[in-house]
């Protein structure tokens, strides 16, 4: 359990949805088994059905798949005969089968697909008002009190252990959030929605009209994996920052960065 704990939270909620798409049919099996006598085989399909819905709300499309092909096997084994064999002799019981298996897999999708854009709506309604405070503050504030509070709301929204912001001229060449919510290291395009942030820090520039005013360093936490979301955030932020640097008089650098 220490192990799991020292996880980032994402790995720690995918392991608990495999556990639960492997666990969570076994239990229901074994609850139905003392009534497979009694209860028609569609019948237990139909409850497995409910299970593998079950998995895919709480876990993910990997983890509702799972569940379905798991509750399949489970249904195979224990509910059709020869019982406890991988074998079914009776047509109407491959049909049920094949059925379980494929609506347990359509509708594990459908509801995983379900729980991500109710995630994206509550997700999306907080990013909007993550902007609107910094567009409402960069009217009235100093640029100074713009860049500490992005700074702060760049902490939060990219799970970041550090964020400093430079003025002046680019020095260096570390990994670049762009403007598309992709990053880019030296090497080329880093794979962010797989493996978060790269090593080491990783800048978001701000700009106003192709001019340079300055960039957030951005050092994450360990683990850090921030959606494409956050990140496409995390740029407006900066943009915003530009704009309060350039409306305050602050130099930009007199030439186009590159």
């Amino acid at each position: 359990m220490a192990a799991m704990a020292g996880l980032p939270s994402y790995l720690n909620r995918d392991r608990a949805a495999i556990l639960a798409a492997l666990a969570a049919p076994l239990a229901a099996a074994g609850i139905l088994l003392p009534f497979r006598a009694a209860w028609p085989n569609t019948n237990v399909a139909l409850l497995l059905v409910v299970v593998i819905v079950a998995v895919a709300v709480i876990g993910s499309r990997i983890a509702g798949a799972l569940a379905a092909v798991w509750a399949a096997i489970c249904f195979d084994f224990f509910f059709t005969v020869p019982y406890d064999r991988l074998t079914i002799s009776r047509p109407s019981d491959v049909v049920t089968f094949v059925l379980l298996l494929v609506v347990g897999v359509v509708v594990s999708q459908l509801a995983a697909r379900a729980r991500t854009l109710k995630t994206i709506a509550v997700t999306d309604a907080g990013y909007l008002e993550r902007i609107g405070q910094v567009a409402s503050l960069a009217q009235t504030a100093s640029s100074a009190a713009v860049v500490d509070h992005v700074r702060d709301q760049l902490v939060g929204l990219l799970d970041l252990k550090d964020c400093r912001f430079e003025y002046g001229k680019l020095m260096g060449s570390p990994a670049r959030l762009e403007t598309d919510g992709t990053i880019m290291t030296r090497y080329g395009h880093w794979d962010a929605d797989q493996f978060g942030f790269p090593e080491g820090e990783t800048e978001v520039r701000a700009f106003v009209a192709g001019h340079y005013f300055g960039r957030f360093m951005l050092t994450p936490n360990l683990g850090a994996r921030p959606s494409r979301q956050a990140r496409l955030v995390a740029v407006t932020l900066a943009e915003t920052v530009g704009r309060a640097l350039a409306g305050d008089g602050t130099s930009a650098d007199a030439s186009q960065a590159h």
